[in-house]
């Protein structure tokens, strides 16, 4: 009897799990895909100072209550650092959804899983969270942890 644990392309059972991730990894890219695209947009408009300069205009309205005023005004501190910490996790959400279509790295498919489900990190969260949510638990399954290929 030969041994198949851990190898996707022998019998139903790496097939079954190749199934059950090919949805929510596709998902986790597009998601991924997205808060890319808004970072790497947010970068650009920051280099151009497009930001600061709407920002200003807002800020100069009286009728915004002085809270909401500081809470704007420290949104806008990060800038260009805020943006490429997106960029680099969505990178991160992009390829560990590629890995985990192939049922390649489990942990990586994990760690974008986690990444995709904490909000305010990238620019569609309310696709990300129940996408990353759906994407742990099919991950979490035993038949799809089988599924993976040994590191």
């Amino acid at each position: 009897m030969t041994n198949n644990f851990g190898n996707p392309e022998a019998g139903a059972g790496g097939s079954n799990a190749r199934n059950m991730v090919s949805t929510p990894a596709i998902l986790l890219m597009v998601v991924g895909g997205i808060t890319v695209a808004a970072a790497l947009w947010g970068v650009v408009q920051n280099l151009m100072g497009t930001n600061a300069a709407q920002m200003e205009q807002v800020l100069a309205n009286p009728q915004i209550p002085e809270g909401a005023r500081s809470m704007l005004a420290g949104m806008t501190k990060g800038g260009i650092f805020v943006n490429i910490i997106e960029l680099v996790l969505g990178g991160v959400t992009v390829f560990g959804g590629l890995k985990m279509k192939n049922l390649e790295s489990y942990g990586l498919a994990m760690a974008a899983s986690i990444i995709a489900v904490i909000p305010c990190i990238g620019s569609c969260c309310c696709i990300g969270i129940p996408v990353g949510i759906w994407s742990l638990i099919v991950l979490n399954k035993p038949e799809v942890k089988a599924g993976f290929r040994p590191s």
